[in-house]
Order: C-alpha cells, then structure tokens, then sequence
C-alpha cells in the first residue's frame, strides 16, 4: 500500500485533509513532522492556514523549506491553499515574507477596496469560486471546466509564469489558482472542503505517477 505523507508543521487543517484522502482510498495516510517518514513516502502533500509569516518561520525552524523542495522533485506532490502560497518566492503579506522559492511569482493582497461592476467585494475571499483549466493536467481529470471550488483567502497568486497555471481564478483581479510544473501541483482552494470536485481531485491525485 502507498504512503502518503501530510506534511505536519503546526499550521494546517492537518486531520480533514487526511480524512479526505482516507475517503478516495489515497492509501496509508500519514501525518507527520519527521522528515524520514516525509522522505520515505510515496506522495506528499503540503497544507497550511493562517498567517504566511508565522508559517515560514516554522517551515524554516524545522528545515522543511529544504525538504519541500527535495521531496517535490521526484514524487507527486500537493501544496494546498497557505502551502501554495509558501512555494512562491515572496509573499507581501505582514510587510513581506521570502517563502521557499519553487514557483516564480509573488503572493499579494486583494486590498481593502476590492470592486467589480461597481460591486464592494469582501476580503477575505471566502466561498465557492469557478476555476478555469488553462491546460489538460492529470489531476483534473474527470472534473469540468470552471467547476466550483472553495476558497478562503486574503492574499493571490500573481505567477511569474504563466506555463506554470494550469488553474486561474477570478475575484476583482485574475489569479492563479493552480499551479504545475513536473511532480508538483499547488492548490490555492481546499479540495477537502470542495466536496464532489475536490475528492476527485484528490482522488486524481492518489492516482497520479507525477508525470506531465
């Protein structure tokens, strides 16, 4: 049976992201914080919640930000909503983070005065959103096009470039809402809150040999 290793650093909604990969059969569900356990797993996945600087100085405490990248390198990989943002170079949230630097681009504020045709829209962005796929990815098979997903967040994705969005978003401003490249794929939504579309995901996930 595979292993899947939920990557424990204090700040994720660590056990609903397990019981949801348990749910589609994803394999042995593992949270943990210890690195041989991380390393010697067949998928990883990397959640986070909350504030962008209390995660970094976590993830560096650790050394995940070392081990994030090498794990990310050779098997499939899973960064969901602030460990999305984590994978960026740089995030202005709190007067400006360095995150651990996989993905180019920088994670940035909606902004207290965010309007659409004339409409106030609150921050944070919170709710179902449709997402685009701007490419055909593994991990979405079997989920329709601008199919809903949820979203909590203040802070967006702007992607240095833009081969790496497979998924965008739109909330005043477009935005990355998945990102690819080779083994890893990043979420900015919850799968595991997304109910019908976010279990396949997950379940695609499971299944994916971290090819594309």
């Amino acid at each position: 049976m595979q292993t899947v290793a939920v990557i424990d650093y204090g700040m994720g909604n660590l056990h609903s992201v397990a019981k949801a990969l348990e749910h589609v059969g994803a394999g042995r569900v593992l949270i943990t914080s210890d690195a041989d356990v991380i390393r010697e797993a067949d998928r990883v996945v990397f959640p986070g919640v909350g504030a962008i600087r209390d995660c970094m100085a976590e993830i560096r405490r650790l050394g995940f930000d070392s081990l994030v990248r090498e794990v990310s390198q050779d098997r499939p990989f899973l960064g969901i909503c602030v460990g999305m943002q984590a994978l960026l170079d740089h995030s202005e949230e709190n007067g400006g983070v360095d995150c651990i630097g996989l993905f180019p681009g920088a994670v940035k504020f909606f902004g207290k005065d965010l309007h659409e045709d004339g409409e106030h829209l609150k921050v944070p962005h919170m709710g179902w959103n449709e997402v685009q796929q701007k490419v055909d990815h593994p991990l979405w098979h079997g989920i329709p096009d601008l199919a809903r997903f949820y979203f909590v967040h203040s802070y967006y994705i702007a992607a240095g470039n833009p081969r790496q969005v497979v998924g965008g978003g739109h909330y005043g401003v477009d935005f990355a809402a998945a990102l690819a490249e080779g083994s890893r794929f990043a979420v900015q939504f919850h799968p595991e809150k997304s109910h019908t579309h976010g279990l396949q995901l997950l379940q695609n996930f499971a299944a994916w040999d971290g090819r594309w």
